[in-house]
């Protein structure tokens, strides 16, 4: 089995996303009093927390332009690669397809946030739902598909005589499809509450949730951004590693579920510290949280733990390149036939077919083709 393989068997999440940057102030259902979305505590000074929009204007624009210009170059590549090298030949591929897309439509949205967080939403209230809905759309496929691959090395690796018949290029099309309405329909509460709203500094593009709304979608984010996945894999891993331990050939089963486990355990140091503090962040009065200096703090906090969850989406395509041996392989072959002979049309050595050093070969031990020639 090839290391990808473990490819052929492969960060967000349920972005509540609060766009902390676009709206640092704590954020208050329409109908409330404006004033109580300050904190008075011991004195008559409102809590503007002006040093919280500096540092977002600030730090933001150059590192979500460096996030997007990796991501997307990174994430186009592995796209290229699964269909004109791989040629979508399993559910893997299907999944891995499909997990990349996720990702472009997530980094898809970063151009409006970098421009907002400079200056503000100039946009409109239309391209406001438009942007926020691609961006949940994107996060919480990503997250699903990741839970898909999951699910897969599962199947393939516990139940490989049930995986052959269960694990066709048809049956990844129809769950991918699925997934996709269902990745809709959880990103239905963010699109609706989300609106362009103008205050006596500027407009902003912001979610507005009334306050049952509000716990209801930060309790829904935690659980299919953080619960979820931790319980999938710790169910699908037991029972990998319970059928590793039983097997000879153990050091090409660890080939087949390294990069999937890796992917697995890196979405959740990127986007676990954002799923706390939002928990913390919608129950401040529970946490004893709600003074002028803490939700500050919370305000600083959730600007730093999206920023490290957002930047997950360049992850994957560089967990590749270092962890899949296939990757690397197929990589070279691409930029060989479809970059370099057209940079150096006189150089021979680019007609060269490498194709061939990317093997195919049947594996009776886990019933799949693909696995030795997975990303």
């Amino acid at each position: 089995m090839g290391d990808t393989d473990s490819l052929t068997g492969f960060s967000h999440s349920i972005l509540s996303t609060t766009h902390s940057l676009l709206a640092t102030n704590i954020r208050v259902n329409e109908d409330e009093d404006p004033t109580s979305s300050f904190d008075y505590g011991d004195s008559s000074a409102p809590c503007k927390k002006e040093d919280v929009k500096q540092i977002a204007a600030q730090l933001l624009p150059p590192l979500y332009s460096l996030v997007f210009i990796f991501g997307f170059v990174g994430n186009l590549l592995v796209v290229l690669i699964l269909i004109n090298c791989k040629k979508l030949k399993s559910m893997t591929d299907i999944y891995l397809l499909n997990l990349a897309v996720s990702d472009l439509l997530f980094l898809l949205t970063f151009p409006v946030w970098i421009h907002s967080a400079a200056d503000s939403w100039v946009f409109g209230n239309a391209m406001c739902k438009a942007f926020t809905g691609i961006y949940h759309v994107g996060y919480f496929g990503g997250i699903f598909f990741i839970i898909l691959l999951t699910i897969d090395r599962y199947l393939a690796i516990v139940h490989a005589v049930f995986a052959l018949k269960a694990r066709t290029v048809t049956f990844g099309v129809v769950t991918s499809g699925v997934t996709w309405v269902v990745a809709v329909f959880a990103s239905l509460p963010g699109i609706i509450f989300t609106k362009s709203e103008a205050d006596e500094y500027e407009d902003s593009c912001a979610p507005y949730f009334p306050e049952e709304w509000k716990n209801f979608h930060a309790i829904m984010t935690t659980t299919l951004g953080l619960v979820l996945p931790l319980l999938v894999m710790v169910v699908c891993y037991s029972g990998i590693l319970k059928t590793l331990l039983r097997v000879r050939n153990e050091k090409k089963r660890h080939k087949a579920v390294r990069l999937i486990f890796v992917i697995m355990i890196v979405y959740f140091l990127f986007w676990t510290p954002y799923n706390i503090v939002l928990l913390l962040d919608t129950f401040q009065e529970f946490f004893g949280l709600s003074t002028c200096e803490s939700t500050s703090r919370l305000d600083q906090a959730m600007q730093v733990t999206e920023t490290l969850g957002m930047t997950h989406c360049c992850i994957n395509p560089i967990i590749y390149a270092f962890v899949g041996e296939k990757f690397r392989r197929y990589l070279s072959v691409f930029f060989r036939k479809h970059v370099a002979k057209h940079l150096c049309k006189q150089c021979p050595v680019f007609y060269r077919e490498t194709a061939d050093r990317v093997s195919s070969t049947y594996t009776p031990s886990t019933g799949e083709q693909e696995v030795s020639v997975g990303l």
